[in-house]
């Protein structure tokens, strides 16, 4: 297993160039993730024993790369500015992608990281990460290294570090403007900015 630590960003963007997919400290919770790409997703899936009709989420560096896989309007803009990078998960209407990325739904659910290291590393790959919980499906969040390790055994490589939040993220889905998930940011927080 391929070992980092998060400075060490031009070596973790090469394995990702590389196809490989790594776990990685967020602002929230132990992360896994890999290069968008229909094989790596295969891959990523079978790692963590997801269901196939299960979408992973999407990792983006900023509102440009959202931009290029997600329909985005002046409310939305207003939500990304006031919440991200940050714990919030926004499920989006998806532009043209490739069936698989979305399990043939209309949407993709996105994020932007609070965590340095990762917005650096998504940057420089001038491309979006699948990334999802480092856990097996329907298991406990991995919250440390140790427990993703343990969890994922089949990881080509991961990043030490430690997680901010210790909490997965708000998501938010941003056509019926509902919470799915309860996380750090509640719906009185984010219709606080849309009025």
């Amino acid at each position: 297993m391929l070992e980092f630590n998060k400075n060490e960003t031009d070596k973790i963007v090469k394995a990702f160039k590389e196809n490989k997919i790594l776990a990685f400290p967020t602002d929230t919770v132990y992360g896994v993730g890999v290069r968008m790409g229909i094989d790596n997703l295969k891959r990523l899936k079978q790692i963590k024993n997801r269901m196939e009709t299960k979408p992973i989420p999407v990792m983006c560096a900023n509102v440009k790369q959202i931009e290029q896989i997600a329909c985005v309007n002046e409310n939305i803009k207003n939500i990304i500015q006031n919440f991200l990078p940050g714990a919030l998960t926004l499920v989006l209407p998806a532009k043209d992608l490739p069936e698989e990325f979305t399990n043939g739904l209309s949407t993709i659910a996105i994020r932007i990281p609070d965590e340095p290291f990762l917005l650096k590393v998504i940057e420089a790959l001038e491309t979006p990460l699948f990334v999802t919980s480092a856990n097996q499906s329907g298991s406990h969040t991995s919250l440390t290294y140790e427990d993703a390790k343990k969890q994922l055994p089949d990881l080509d490589g991961i990043v030490y570090g430690t997680c901010k939040e210790l909490e997965a993220s708000t998501i938010l889905d941003c056509i019926n403007m509902k919470i799915l998930r309860k996380g750090p940011i509640s719906m009185e927080d984010i219709q606080n900015v849309l009025k």
